[in-house]
This record gives C-alpha cells, structure tokens and sequence, in this order.
C-alpha cells in the first residue's frame, strides 16, 4: 500500500520526506488495520499485502540483507516510515497473509522522474555513493503478486532482481542510457545542506535485499534479472 505513485501525490520530495510519506503512512498502518477484518467479514482467507526493500534495511553488517535481518530503528524523518513498515509486517504475519517487500521498480514508465533528473544533472553522487539499491522489473513483481496469491504464501518476501548495487554504479549506467552527462559528485555535507539527511543515508549507507526467499519458497524468477536491461530499454 502506497500513495507515492498516486496522481495527486506530486513529484518526490526527498528533503520533507517526512510530508511526501505521510498519506503512505497512513495507508500502511491504518489502511493495513482493516484487512483482517474485512477478510474475516468477507470470506476471504488470505491476503497480501505491499511493502518496501528500499531504504529499510539496517545499516549495519552487509550490504545484502534478507527477511531474517532486522528492520531499523529509526530516528527523525526516518521514523513513521519506518515504523509504518514494520506495522504492515506485524499485522499481516500474524495474520497468516504475506508481505511483499518490492525493491525500486523499474520498466515502462517507472524511472521517469528520475530519468528527467539525471538529464537536468539533478540527480549526483553523494559522497562515495557506497548506499545499495535493490530494483525489480514492473513485469517481475507483478508476477511475483501472482504466484503469492495463488500458493497463499505467508510470511515476508524481498521481491527483487539478483543484481543489488551502490549509486556508485546504477546511477552512471542511468546517465549513460539516458544520453545524459556523468552525474555531478557532492560531499556529504554539502547534500545535507540541500537535500537533507535522508538522501544522505540512502546514497552512502542504504542496503540492497536478497530474492533467495522468494526463489526458494514460491518458485519465483525474474524474467529480468538485473535492472540493467530496464535502463537500457526504457530511457533513450
């Protein structure tokens, strides 16, 4: 459940992440409260329900992280996202349903907004651009729903593509397929000053998520395997 890919809901807005999250946050925790009972009310024996593996894994140990790994405490702007998560986990488990953890999607139509960034050298480097980012094609997680459903899965699922990789990486190949110019490269403390701590922590420390639960439980495999092929096809 989110709101972030809704019309009204405007371009992303990294800095008051805190705003651009609030109606997402309220789909994910009281939105989440009413699917037990209205399964109950309706005959309805299992649910899935959406999640995220983008900026929420702890930032500690590797870079990878699977389903077994903590999700963060979170302090600031990070907060009710981050506990907004950790709600639909806990409710939805208990419930016996499934939890979806897509990565950043990517496909026809996905990276737009980013595509327009990275064109206008909106879109740097922060730091070393160590942060991890896990993606999946559009096609690949709709096929991922599909076979949750239909084997009424339960439990927590990253729903990724095999290749998790830094900004340092990702973010040149996107320039490069877009026919745009390298991106610009900032220190940490000059993107705190403009963008703020959240783009900070998910450039230089965010985690990338494993798919081998996925793979292993429900028999799933990405037709596209690395967010490479949907770069390449979709920005030029």
């Amino acid at each position: 459940m989110t709101a972030i890919s809704m019309p009204h809901s405007g371009r992303p807005d990294i800095r008051h992440f805190d705003r651009w999250f609030a109606t997402t946050n309220r789909l994910r925790t009281e939105g989440t409260d009413h699917l037990p009972a209205a399964a109950e009310a309706t005959g309805v024996l299992h649910f899935v329900a959406q999640s995220a593996a983008i900026r929420n894994g702890v930032r500690e140990g590797g870079w990878v992280k699977t389903e077994e790994d903590p999700l963060p405490v979170e302090t600031g702007k990070l907060r009710a996202p981050a506990d907004a998560i950790r709600h639909v986990q806990e409710v939805v488990v208990k419930a016996d349903g499934a939890v979806l953890r897509y990565g950043g999607f990517y496909g026809p139509g996905a990276t737009d907004d980013q595509v327009e960034l990275v064109r206008k050298r909106q879109f740097p480097l922060v730091g070393g651009g160590t942060g991890y980012c896990s993606r999946v094609h559009l096609d690949d997680a709709a096929s991922a729903t599909v076979l949750a459903v239909e084997q009424r899965a339960r439990g927590v699922f990253n729903i990724v593509d095999d290749e998790p990789a830094p900004a340092s990486e990702w973010l040149p190949y996107l320039a490069a397929c877009a026919g745009a110019k390298p991106p610009l490269r900032v220190p940490k403390w000059l993107a705190r000053l403009l963008a703020g701590d959240v783009v900070v922590t998910m450039m230089t420390e965010g985690r990338g998520f494993s798919n081998a639960k996925a793979g292993r439980e429900l028999g799933w495999e990405p037709r596209h395997p690395s967010w490479r092929q949907g770069f390449r096809a979709e920005p030029a």
